[in-house]
């Protein structure tokens, strides 16, 4: 079983897990300053980070040794893990934010993965009750499309569990250790 510490949204609530095993996979949903970042790094002494970035961070690169998920793939522990920054675009101006068909366009021929890792929420799931926190249809498409086992996302401010067809999606506020 694989240790994982996924975390999102409010600095404030980071670190304060004592974990039970050693842990294998930290995952930054966004919406994080680099500090509180590299202090869960510090805390939780993962094997492995990866990351993307929410629609209040700035355009930078992440500390070292966090790696950028945003349309990419990486391979850790067997498992393929993929993600996709930002939310959609509720405002003209600002970091990270998309159209839906921006969405559409960027994941269309994205590779099956097995664990996906975004800063918004599906479309309809999960969703808070204004237009900025509105989810993507692509990501249900894409859900639908390649069933990955795992689908977490920060952004809904959650920590509600939910399915669709074979995936489990998990929001993230703060943070949430769990196991696969």
């Amino acid at each position: 079983m694989l240790s994982i510490i996924a975390i999102a949204d409010d600095d404030s609530l980071i670190g304060h897990i004592e974990p039970d095993a050693d842990i294998d996979l930290l995952l930054s949903l966004g919406d994080l300053y680099d500090v509180t970042l590299e202090k869960a790094i510090d805390i939780y002494a993962p094997e492995h980070v990866v990351a993307v970035r929410g629609n209040h961070c700035v355009a930078t690169a992440f500390p070292v040794p966090t790696v950028d998920l945003h349309l990419r793939t990486v391979e850790h522990f067997g498992l393929t893990l993929g993600g996709f920054a930002g939310s959609w675009q509720y405002k003209r101006l600002g970091n990270h934010m998309y159209t839906q068909e921006q969405v559409h366009a960027l994941l269309d021929d994205f590779p099956a993965v097995d664990v996906f890792i975004a800063h918004n929420s599906p479309r309809g799931i999960h969703e808070r009750d204004s237009v900025n926190h509105q989810g993507f249809d692509a990501f249900l498409d894409y859900i639908d499309r390649v069933q990955p086992a795992y689908f977490l996302h920060g952004h809904q401010h959650c920590n509600d569990i939910s399915y669709r067809g074979k995936t489990c999606i998990m929001g993230v506020y703060g943070e949430r250790q769990f196991q696969i």
